[in-house]
């Protein structure tokens, strides 16, 4: 670790790493897992860790827990990675249109079967992982053929992409919006590192300049939900310490561009909006002038945040948001998912997408 980190930051980053390797792996591959499925389950009860009655099963939330398994340690998470890869690819490929169903229902059966991007971007990200970790063929495969449909069927003549397109592709059922390029964005940075860097490296860069043209909130610096113009667009802070986070691990990618040179000054307005200087927590959305829309406070956004003071070595801060993270968030049993405005639970399940922001924010802590 480096020398200008305190022995209290190291402490608390030993005990959240121990907490998700001692609490949230076994969980999910114990009473998280469906063993008849192969799947995770969408949910568990906050107060007992017991599974919540599933109503379905998305390949998106598959997609997650197949990235956190696939990137953690053990003999055994790389053996549940490939229970979860090949469950993916048995419940959610969809071999009639090419792509992936959005969800399944609870007994199997095809559900939603809407093109989504973000679903797409996630199944892209946790396949470059799981290949990365286990060299399965069938996994760069699979993450460059959804990159080329995307590329052919999500992306528009103007260079951004609808966020949801009907199973057969032939009716838009949501234009652009932020989150999916987002991820997108996670997706193609992952896949570049180990498939076709110089192709993935150009359509990262058209993304980006797509972004700042539809999204980028020129008085904040910050990139919008929605196509600037949208009524009642917002602004939400755990966002702009994502898009903060990366842009900045591929610097030569994206050097140059106006979304590389606004997203730190965004993170600035963001901060001093909307993150609580008491305890550090990072509110869910900004109306564009700065005022609060809602006050919640979900645990993503903190593991976005800790990524941001993380990449930028503002260690004291990075102290206190981890301190408020362990001791408002995380639970014997596993987290609280969402706090209210004054402090309580707001949420009382766990969903099974939620290891995913855990493990990608320890990652980039430093080590301990």
């Amino acid at each position: 670790m480096a020398a200008s980190v305190a022995p209290e930051l190291s402490g608390t980053i030993q005990a959240l790493r121990r907490h998700f390797g001692e609490v949230i792996l076994p969980l999910w591959m114990g009473r998280g897992f469906n063993e008849h499925m192969g799947l995770p389950y969408e949910s568990l009860a906050g107060d007992s860790a017991l599974p919540l009655a599933p109503q379905r099963y998305r390949a998106m939330a598959c997609a997650r827990q197949l990235y956190v398994y696939a990137t953690a340690s053990e003999p055994a998470h790389a053996r549940h990675a490939d229970r979860l890869f090949e469950a993916l690819l048995r419940h959610f490929r969809d071999d009639r249109h090419g792509g992936w169903r959005y969800s399944i229902d609870a007994d199997g059966r095809p559900l939603d079967d809407t093109q989504d991007l973000y679903t797409h971007a996630f199944v892209v990200f946790a396949c470059a992982a799981y290949f990365e970790r286990s060299r399965n063929a069938q996994a760069r495969q699979a993450l460059l053929q959804t990159a080329e449909q995307i590329e052919a069927r999500f992306r528009r003549d103007d260079g951004l992409y609808h966020a949801a397109m009907s199973a057969d592709w032939r009716q838009v059922s949501h234009g652009p919006a932020q989150n999916p390029v987002m991820h997108l964005t996670e997706a193609y940075l992952a896949a570049s590192r180990v498939a076709e860097p110089a192709w993935f490296a150009q359509n990262l860069r058209g993304m980006a300049q797509g972004v700042a043209d539809a999204f980028l909130h020129a008085p904040s610096q910050c990139v919008a939900e929605a196509p600037l113009g949208t009524p009642g667009n917002r602004i939400e802070p755990g966002h702009q310490f994502e898009w903060f986070v990366l842009l900045d691990s591929a610097p030569a990618v994206f050097a140059g561009l106006e979304l590389a040179l606004a997203v730190p000054r965004g993170c600035g307005w963001a901060r001093r909006h909307g993150v609580l200087e008491a305890t550090a927590g990072v509110r869910a959305a900004l109306h564009e002038d700065g005022q609060v829309r809602d006050a919640t406070e979900r645990i993503w956004a903190q593991t976005e945040y800790a990524r941001y003071l993380a990449a930028t070595c503002d260690w004291p801060a990075l102290a206190a948001q981890l301190a408020g993270l362990q001791g408002r968030f995380l639970s014997p049993l596993g987290w609280r998912e969402c706090l209210g405005a004054d402090g309580s639970l707001a949420r009382a399940d766990m969903p099974s997408t939620t290891p995913y922001h855990l493990a990608t924010c320890y990652a980039a802590l430093p080590l301990a």
